[in-house]
C-alpha cells in the first residue's frame, strides 16, 4: 500500500485555477496527471466521460470534487493530482456543489491506493486540517497539510461529532436479523468515490465495536449487481443509487461519504438499532 506522500508531488498540485465548468476543473486536474507523467490525455478525456455517463457522483463532500475513471493503458502510474479552484464552479451535485477542490486519481490497479485515500479522506473529514487546505499559500503548505505536518492537524476530528450513544451488540445480526454481514460501498468505476465511503463505514464499525462482525467491500456498478445477494445493503450516491435499480437489497444514498454522521444514522436504521 503506498501512502498519500508517495501519490502526490508539489508539481502535480496547483492554487487559484480559473475554470468555469466541470469539465475545465477535471481537465486542469487531468493536465497535472499528464504533466507530471502520471497518464496521458486519454485518461483526463476518460474522467470527463465518467461523469456524463455516471452524473456528478465524484462530488463526494461539499466542495470536493474525486476525479478518475478505470485503470487503462491511459494510466503509466499511479499518482493524484490536486486543483484548488480560483471561483467555485457547478457539477450539477444537489447538496454538494459548488465544488472548489479537484482532486484527480490516475490508478494501475483497485489496490495500491487504498491506503492514499484513506488518509485523503480523515484530511478532508477534520475541519481543522480542511481550514488549513484552504488557507493554504503555497503547494509545500499544501503537502504539509495531507501530511500531517502542519500545526493544527494534530487533533484527529471527525466530520461530525460522536453520537452520545453507540451500539455495543456482540453480533450485529443479533439486533438486525440479518445473518450475512457485508456491506457493499460502490461507484462508477469502484477505485475512487466508493474507497472514501469504505473508510467512513469503517470509522463508524470500529466505533461501535462492530468491525470484526461486518465485511465492507468497495466495488463497481456492474459488479455490484452480482454481489448485492451477498450484502445486507448496499451505501451509494444518488447517481449511482439510481443507475444500480432494484438490487434486491436496500440501496441507501450517502450525500457526504466522510460524514460519520451521516453514515452512523444509515447503519442504525438499516440494522433496525
Amino acid at each position: 500500500m503506498t501512502n498519500l506522500h508517495d501519490l502526490l508531488t508539489e508539481d502535480a498540485i496547483r492554487l487559484d485555477v480559473e475554470a468555469s465548468t466541470w469539465q475545465e476543473a477535471i481537465g486542469a486536474a487531468g493536465a497535472l496527471l499528464e504533466a507530471t507523467g502520471v497518464a496521458d490525455g486519454r485518461y483526463t478525456q476518460a474522467m470527463i466521460d465518467s461523469v456524463v455517463e455516471h452524473g456528478p457522483y465524484i462530488v463526494l463532500t461539499p466542495g470536493f470534487a474525486f476525479a478518475h475513471a478505470r485503470p487503462s493503458d491511459a494510466v503509466h502510474r499511479t499518482g493524484l493530482s490536486y486543483v484548488r479552484l480560483a471561483q467555485p464552479v457547478e457539477f450539477g451535485h444537489k447538496t454538494n456543489d459548488p465544488v472548489t477542490l479537484v482532486v484527480a486519481l490516475a490508478a494501475l490497479d483497485s489496490t495500491t491506493h487504498r491506503q492514499a485515500m484513506a488518509e485523503l479522506a480523515k484530511v478532508l473529514a477534520n475541519p481543522a486540517r480542511k481550514a488549513e487546505l484552504d488557507a493554504a499559500a503555497s503547494p509545500g503548505e499544501v503537502l504539509a497539510v495531507l501530511t500531517g505536518g502542519a500545526a493544527a492537524s494534530g487533533s484527529p476530528t471527525a466530520s461530525a461529532s460522536d453520537p452520545e450513544e453507540n451500539p455495543r451488540a456482540a453480533e450485529p445480526a443479533a439486533s438486525s436479523g440479518r445473518a450475512k454481514n457485508k456491506v457493499l460501498t460502490v461507484c462508477g468505476n469502484g477505485l475512487g468515490t466508493s474507497l472514501f465511503l469504505k473508510n467512513t463505514l469503517e470509522q463508524v464499525l470500529d466505533r461501535w465495536r462492530w468491525a470484526p462482525f461486518i465485511t465492507v467491500e468497495a466495488t463497481d456498478t456492474i459488479s455490484a449487481r452480482g454481489k448485492a445477494k451477498e450484502a445486507d445493503f448496499i451505501l451509494t450516491s444518488g447517481e449511482i443509487a439510481r443507475a444500480l435499480g432494484d438490487v434486491g437489497v436496500p440501496v441507501r444514498v450517502i450525500e457526504n461519504f466522510t460524514s460519520t454522521t451521516e453514515i452512523d444514522a444509515a447503519l442504525r436504521e438499516l440494522y433496525d438499532i
